[in-house]
């Protein structure tokens, strides 16, 4: 990967951290960014060491505040359902990773840049942050999304609100309806997501990528298929060295040593 539109480091091992980084853009979503941050993508896919994965974008004033509303504005209908299949493909990838996705948001999360966010697995807020699904408001509805992963998170009826109203909702409000998990100040972003990736990657890596999976595919099964799903995800472990290190260090008092495998 080699575009400075997105930069992808390894802070530490096992942990990636991939920045948008359009910051004079507010880090729009145009269609060059969005071809580099699949290809980032794929670069943490491909890592078989990699346990966590914070996403963040470049600047205090946005996360990402939208797609590139400048690149889509002479867009014909064949172009546009190009450019939200490439979106859509993107939020795929990222949601498809196995492992853990935390989204630290600061400043505005708008349009792409929600989609962005709710295609991580859980959100990290700053007071600043603010976010919300305004496509309306240029004539067209989200597209990168925007509808199913809002009315998974918050619900059908909240999600049509916020949708159709192209209502902004900031930081406090964005906790209180479950679509953000924690609020914290600007100077603690950082640190906050850092210590929860240090948090995952010490755990047994089998049983995290396991845990997500089945979470992922279950939400949409009927209750007893996810719990079968459970199940098979639960025995499997048996077979792996990370199950008999994490039983045998419970044991004997001490921290477990897993290989993943």
């Amino acid at each position: 990967m080699n575009n400075p539109n997105i930069v992808l480091n390894l802070l530490e091992s096992g942990i990636y951290q991939l920045i948008i980084n359009r910051p004079r853009a507010l880090n729009a979503l145009n269609r060059e960014t969005l071809i580099a941050l699949q290809g980032a993508i794929a670069q943490v896919a491909a890592d078989s060491s990699v346990r966590v994965l914070l996403v963040s974008g470049a600047g205090e004033k946005a996360f990402v505040a939208g797609a590139d509303i400048s690149e889509m504005q002479v867009m014909t209908a064949f172009e546009a359902q190009a450019f939200s299949n490439l979106g859509m493909q993107v939020m795929h990838d990222l949601e498809a990773l196995p492992v853990p996705v935390i989204a630290l948001v600061q400043g505005y999360a708008l349009g792409g840049g929600c989609e962005l966010a709710m295609a991580c697995d859980w959100i990290i807020a700053t007071p600043s942050a603010v976010l919300g699904q305004p496509e309306v408001s240029l004539g067209v509805p989200p597209g990168f999304g925007g509808t199913q992963r809002l009315l998974r998170a918050v619900g059908r009826a909240r999600a049509l609100e916020l949708i159709t109203t192209g209502r902004q909702v900031k930081a406090a409000e964005a906790l209180a309806m479950g679509l953000v998990n924690q609020v914290v100040e600007g100077a603690e972003l950082q640190a906050t997501g850092l210590a929860q990736a240090r948090s995952i990657a010490k755990q047994g890596p089998l049983a995290v990528r396991l845990a997500k999976q089945v979470i992922h595919q279950g939400q949409d099964m009927v209750l007893a298929q996810a719990c079968a799903l459970e199940t098979k995800a639960f025995a499997m472990c048996f077979a792996s060295a990370d199950q008999r290190e994490g039983m045998a260090a419970f044991l004997a008092r001490r921290p477990a040593q897993f290989s993943g495998e």
